[in-house]
């Protein structure tokens, strides 16, 4: 046998583009060592010396930016098979301005384009690049491109533009650790291949453990957020930003932003310090409640002077000063909502100020947490920007929001800053699929969602941080939220749910029957594409 006939891969059939001088010698480096790597255990294999000393084939590694350069120039799409890769990492906040325009314009999704990781921009040039000749994709890539607002911007322009499927998925794991074990950076790896040729069985590797071994399910075909779409309506369906909520919940606003710069909050040392020179001014000064008042129980105090006289603003002298200040601070303002207010420096860019109890959903909330602390405000307090209020909240709606069917829905869909989850209203509130019972259904949640408020109450001296702490929740607590969950889970079917997964699924079912899906040949920003070129 000439065991060196079958030896059918070598280096000259790798093509790159690197951008520094430097990381395409070491690419081409690299390629040479796993040549010779492989080829000395092909030689024990076969008992045969397979050898490709002198060299005389070079690799074809071209120094550019792969985002400004044709690919078909480094290699024609119909003469490649794979496009391998692990794309740079860069969220939408760290770019520069250069590279934030790069995304923008290869999206072509205009100023949205914004919060797309730079990532994203390799999988959108890839899946042109494969649609012009049928190549395969693999990518190694951070997992924010399958969490949140980023999959309903990126994946219907790389399903649909690009005509594409996943073939394969690696949902989230650790990659890479420093000396103490904390994991660098969370990553999926996705396969993409053209749907026309799309294999019956796709794979998928789930990890209990970040930084173990896969488990390896397969299924009929694969959502963008890295499970099984079999059930779905559209296997492509994403979720996106709603305006309105779709299930008939009641309305869930931001709340209060003053554009003050400062002039109206006060900090307890502030307040006190203030009141001593304006006393006047006590019955203005309302509680102020962001994440951190919420969540850690700090005191903060807003100036709301809605309500004042003119009399009274003639005895308080300090506050007509910062009144002032408010006026010469929005005047310099370039933003026309701004200007539009400074005339009135009294009145907030946005006023939330509710007359009764009110729900608090902090906006950002650690990922440790099982459960997003979920609470209740009533006046005087006035809520900031900071935090999402439902003011005609009902204690059924606070069950369902502070369970783990929502807890769910918030994972998938919700965005992220850092690692923190980031509670949206357009993109979680909106979207959130209410149960076949409707709002006038969820009575039945009344009983077990007192249950949690009860427990919490044990504990009055405990911030809600506390008992949220996965690592010190009262036992009492964590168990009123178990019978919550399942009374929760029963409104939406009577089979219990087995994970987390699945109840996202069965959401994006519901999800799926409201809205509806996305054309086969549309992409989301309604542009039609042309048929890809087979070879």
């Amino acid at each position: 046998m000439d065991a060196p006939a079958l030896s059918l891969i070598d280096v000259n059939q790798f093509y790159g583009i690197e951008l520094g001088a430097i990381p395409v010698h070491i690419a081409e480096t690299a390629l040479w060592m796993i040549d010779h790597i492989m080829n000395n255990r092909f030689s024990r294999e076969f008992g045969q010396t397979h050898v490709r000393i002198p060299l005389r084939i070079w690799s074809r590694i071209v120094q550019a930016d792969a985002l400004e350069t044709d690919w078909g120039d480094v290699l024609p799409p119909d003469r490649c098979s794979y496009v391998l890769g692990n794309p740079p990492f860069g969220g939408a906040k760290l770019q520069s301005e250069t590279q934030r325009e790069q995304v923008r314009r290869i999206a072509e999704l205009g100023s949205n384009g914004g919060t797309l990781d730079y990532a994203a921009a390799w999988f959108l040039r890839a899946g042109e690049y494969a649609r012009r000749g049928g190549a395969r994709i693999g990518f190694v890539a951070t997992n924010s491109i399958t969490q949140g607002e980023q999959v309903g911007q990126l994946w219907p322009e790389i399903l649909c533009r690009s005509e594409l499927e996943i073939a394969f998925a690696h949902r989230t794991f650790a990659w890479g650790s420093d000396a103490r074990g904390k994991a660098h950076v969370h990553v999926v790896i996705i396969g993409l291949e053209p749907a026309t040729a799309a294999r019956q069985d796709r794979r998928l590797f789930s990890y209990s453990d970040l930084q173990g071994e896969p488990v390896e399910s397969r299924h009929a075909s694969l959502s963008p957020y890295l499970m099984d779409a079999s059930g779905l309506p559209d296997p492509r369906m994403v979720v996106r930003e709603s305006s309105q909520q779709l299930s008939g919940l009641p309305p869930m606003v931001t709340g209060s932003q003053p554009i003050d710069d400062g002039n109206f909050i006060f900090d307890a040392e502030q307040r006190a310090e203030f009141l001593a020179k304006e006393p006047r001014a006590e019955r203005f000064l309302r509680p102020y409640i962001g994440s951190r008042e919420h969540l850690h129980g700090s005191d903060r105090w807003i100036l709301a002077l809605q309500e004042a006289t003119p009399t009274e603003f003639r005895s308080m002298p300090k506050v007509v000063s910062r009144l002032r200040a408010v006026r010469k601070y929005r005047q310099q303002s370039k933003r026309s909502s701004t200007l539009a207010i400074a005339a009135d420096p009294a009145k907030f860019n946005v006023e939330v100020i509710p007359a009764a109890r009110f729900l608090v959903v902090p906006q950002v909330t650690s990922e440790r947490r099982q459960y997003v602390p979920i609470g209740w405000a009533q006046p005087p307090a006035i809520p900031s920007s900071l935090v999402c209020v439902v003011e005609d909240a009902t204690v059924p709606l606070f069950g369902l929001l502070t369970s783990a069917m929502h807890m769910s829905w918030l994972r998938h869909v919700g965005g992220r800053l850092e690692s923190r989850y980031r509670y949206s209203i357009g993109l979680v509130y909106n979207t959130f699929p209410a149960p076949p019972c409707g709002v006038t259904g969820l009575t039945s949640l009344e009983v077990p969602a007192r249950a949690v408020l009860d427990a919490r109450s044990e504990f009055g001296d405990a911030t809600l941080a506390d008992l949220y702490d996965p690592d010190s929740m009262p036992t009492k607590l964590r168990s009123a939220h178990r019978d919550l969950d399942r009374a929760v889970d029963r409104v939406y079917r009577r089979k219990p749910f087995d994970s987390d997964r699945e109840r996202f699924q069965h959401l994006l079912a519901i999800y799926g029957k409201r809205v509806a899906p996305i054309p086969a040949a549309v992409s989301n920003t309604g542009r039609k594409r042309s048929k890809p070129i087979r070879k």
